[in-house]
């Protein structure tokens, strides 16, 4: 009887062991909120800002093993804020069309009538061409698509300048890039450069810049404070009179003028010393200048510019100065 009791009392503590070994090893650990509220909000606001990185475009290139072949060079920016995506992937389109006009303008005059018009650059390829395709397209491939039939009229000039004995090499490049990343405006600078066969290359830089706040494009004329354009149009003609002579263009500013006129240009971005007007070739002066630009200190734009687009320390700077000036006022 006494063997058959230890017996039982045996098996009801390996029961016991048993049944705690089951059990989870952190049912008794309630989760702390406090701990996941804390874990939350230590992601980042990334909202207002620009973040991401250049994708290049996957085309169909010919191989090519020659030293002067062709070099065409297409990148995309791929960020946080997929409205700027779409804006400067609209802007490369453009900017394609305004450097490939000449060989645009060759095939119009050279192919034939029953030309596949699907190769035309300005008709865009919509996304759903391809049969049977299960994923959905990524912008770097739709935008691909888009590019592809201003390389082929890229290449189709390639040939017809090597019919004629000229062997230079013929290159196009574009890629945007991440110029300011926060701030009252962030700005992305697309650059472009090209030579095709002609006396000299070309290069190009336009600006675009964003209200991440707003999520807009802002122009030039966004961030005038009212009735201000004529002002900044003044600001912007007195720096270019210095930067005329400076440049040893010329003595006489006023006789300059007459070969080079000076214009308000609305290509800009917010840099650290001020308001960059930004001037492309031949605009206000010939090739050798290269891309000019003006510069107008924020000490000449406060009452021009809208305060919240002046830096902060500018601002921050006036309003101390118009607290000292009314205390001047106060003296007796």
């Amino acid at each position: 009887m006494l063997k058959m009791k230890k017996t039982l009392l045996l098996s009801v503590l390996a029961a016991s062991v048993v049944m705690t070994a089951c059990q989870p090893k952190n049912a008794d650990k309630k989760s702390d909120p406090e701990k996941t509220q804390t874990s939350a909000s230590e992601v980042p606001d990334t909202s207002l800002q620009l973040l991401g990185n250049n994708e290049e475009l996957v085309l169909n290139i010919p191989e090519c093993d020659d030293k002067n072949c062709p070099d065409f060079h297409v990148e995309r920016l791929k960020t946080n804020q997929s409205y700027v995506d779409e804006a400067l992937d609209q802007a490369i389109l453009k900017q394609l069309k305004t450097m490939l006009s000449i060989s645009e303008q060759y095939n119009k005059q050279n192919k034939p009538a029953d030309t596949d018009k699907s190769k035309q650059p300005d008709q865009e390829v919509p996304s759903s061409t391809v049969m049977g395709q299960t994923a959905p397209e990524t912008p770097a491939q739709i935008l691909a698509k888009q590019v592809q039939p201003y390389l082929d009229n890229f290449l189709n000039l390639d040939t017809e300048l090597k019919k004629l004995g000229v062997s230079h090499k013929i290159t196009l490049n574009i890629n945007p890039k991440i110029l300011n990343s926060d701030g009252p405006l962030v700005t992305v600078v697309l650059n472009s450069s090209s030579y095709l066969g002609g006396a000299h290359g070309a290069t190009a830089q336009q600006y675009f810049n964003f209200d991440l706040k707003k999520q807009q494009q802002v122009e030039l004329k966004d961030i005038l404070a009212a009735n201000q354009h004529a002002a900044l149009e003044n600001k912007a003609h007195e720096a270019f009179k210095i930067w005329v002579k400076d440049s040893k263009l010329a003595d006489n500013v006023d006789q300059y003028e007459q070969s080079w006129k000076f214009k308000l240009s609305d290509n800009f971005y917010l840099g650290r010393q001020g308001l960059i007007l930004q001037y492309a070739e031949y605009e206000i002066g010939p090739y050798v200048v290269g891309l000019p630009r003006l510069v107008i200190p924020y000490e000449q734009l406060q009452t021009i510019l809208k305060k919240e687009y002046l830096p902060e320390i500018k601002a921050q700077e006036i309003k101390a100065e118009d607290g000292n000036a009314k205390s001047e006022q106060a003296k007796p």
